[in-house]
């Protein structure tokens, strides 16, 4: 079979696909398997010997659906499931299967607080749409590839790392997501290793005030690739991080993640899948208002920001010891 795997976004939504993809073509003999994704994201597909060709999304979606046309696949498997990608599956005209989003489920928990999600991993249920092939969970987890090139050694960043030490991904999409700098300070300054900060150019000036609130601090926030901070990760002792990509990086490589949980909630689905031993879920349960988003907020709607002020730090701390 040939067969186009449609998800355009983001980190972490594309690395949970990465059992689908592996699974189909492990399980289908001869099976071609493309995916379609945003081209900012190519480089968390390109390296994956799952993936037989990779087309992205730049700016014209005719564009890539002409291109995609003369490939005639057997198949679309939609796990993105959205308007853009509807226009995909139309245009092609051929059998495809779709992501259930359950929209109406996390409308409902985050408007309501009732509670009618499925007690399932995406991950299982991306797995879903793909049972009817025959095809099943191999349960071996999450994948990531890092290529050569993209491989770093923690001791040319710093000789201090060459004993180990904490990775803390300080990053996320959303403010209310993010623990607040001066908590993030607190918690590394309990930590008796050194701390390596990651994330992207627009964490840096966060990057560099618990840089200068901390001793044990090594800051590469806007200074390394994402696959250059996935090297980072698979080499850390533990891994600090919020609900995000670098979270779902951390599982792939079986580390030890010490998750962070604000607005949102594990019960969506998206928590760590198959991590390290040792890892635990951090969160603020006894909150009327939380969970407030299925996504996020530029800042706490009710404007106390208890779901992440009130994180018990000594978990944490207790986690990474």
């Amino acid at each position: 079979m040939k067969i186009l795997v449609i998800r355009f976004s983001s980190i972490g939504d594309i690395v949970l696909t990465s059992p689908v993809v592996r699974c189909l073509k492990k399980q289908l003999p001869d099976s071609k398997i493309h995916f379609l994704t945003k081209k900012p994201f190519t480089s968390i597909i390109e390296p994956n010997p799952n993936v037989d060709k990779v087309f992205f999304l730049e700016s014209s979606l005719p564009k890539v659906i002409a291109e995609l046309k003369k490939e005639k696949y057997d198949l679309v498997v939609d796990l993105h499931n959205n308007l853009r990608s509807l226009r995909v599956k139309q245009s092609l005209g051929i059998k495809f299967v779709a992501f259930n989003k359950l929209n109406l489920e996390k409308w409902l928990m985050t408007r309501f607080k009732v509670n009618k999600l499925p007690d399932v991993h995406i991950v299982d249920r991306y797995l879903e749409t793909v049972k009817h092939l025959g095809v099943r969970n191999d349960l071996e987890g999450l994948d990531y590839y890092i290529g050569p090139e993209d491989e770093v050694n923690p001791a040319n960043i710093s000789l201090e790392l060459e004993r180990g030490y904490i990775t803390f991904a300080i990053g996320a999409q959303h403010t209310t997501k993010r623990l607040p700098v001066e908590k993030i300070i607190s918690i590394c300054q309990k930590i008796d290793k050194p701390v390596v900060l990651i994330g992207g150019k627009t964490d840096a000036d966060a990057a560099a005030q618990i840089e200068n609130g901390a001793e044990n601090i090594v800051n590469t926030c806007g200074k390394l690739s994402v696959a250059q901070s996935a090297s980072i990760i698979k080499q850390a002792d533990a891994v600090i991080t919020h609900d995000t990509g670098m979270m779902h990086i951390a599982a792939a490589f079986k580390k030890k993640i010490i998750s962070v949980w604000g607005n949102t909630i594990p019960e969506f689905g998206m928590y760590p899948y198959m991590p390290g031993e040792g890892s635990t879920l951090v969160e603020v349960k006894e909150l009327s208002c939380r969970p407030c988003s299925k996504i996020g907020h530029d800042k706490c709607p009710k404007g106390h920001f208890m779901c992440m002020r009130e994180i018990n730090e000594t978990q944490i701390i207790s986690s990474v010891e």
